[in-house]
């Protein structure tokens, strides 16, 4: 029986816009990764990146469901003696929405070169404009 092994020279790129609105961010991360992967196409293989480009829009939109607002913190370190930050969830998503969700779908890629790579094709907007309309992204519906 043969296998099929993508090739990266040989693989085909969709793009892809996604509505955060009224969305929960971990809903929104789990299948934006698995779109930026390539598990969505019938020639997915591990090794290779055959996943598509993802734009997000009105990240400032997306909910957190339970206490997650008051209770979870971004936490970075800055390198210096002592520089462990943490920030709200609460106060990220009202200033920085688009690094909360570029965080979270990072946080659900390979931690390797391939999970970098993948992460590169992710642009992430805060508002409902994005500058990619020449490329004639379809609509991604989160089911």
């Amino acid at each position: 029986m043969k296998t099929y092994m993508a090739h990266a020279e040989t693989v085909e790129r969709k793009w892809y816009v996604v509505d955060a609105a009224g969305v929960p961010l971990g809903r929104l991360a789990s299948r934006v990764a698995s779109v930026l992967r390539g598990k969505n196409k019938p020639t997915f293989t591990p090794n290779v990146d055959t996943g598509d480009f993802v734009i997000i829009i009105n990240t400032d939109k997306a909910v957190l469901t339970g206490k997650k607002l008051e209770n979870k913190f971004y936490r970075y370190h800055t390198g210096y003696i002592g520089g462990l930050k943490e920030i709200s969830y609460k106060k990220m998503m009202a200033e920085k929405s688009d690094l909360a969700v570029y965080e979270a779908v990072k946080g659900m890629l390979p931690k390797n070169s391939l999970g970098r790579q993948m992460l590169k094709k992710l642009k992430v907007y805060k508002g409902a404009e994005h500058n990619h309309a020449a490329q004639k992204p379809e609509e991604l519906k989160l089911d």
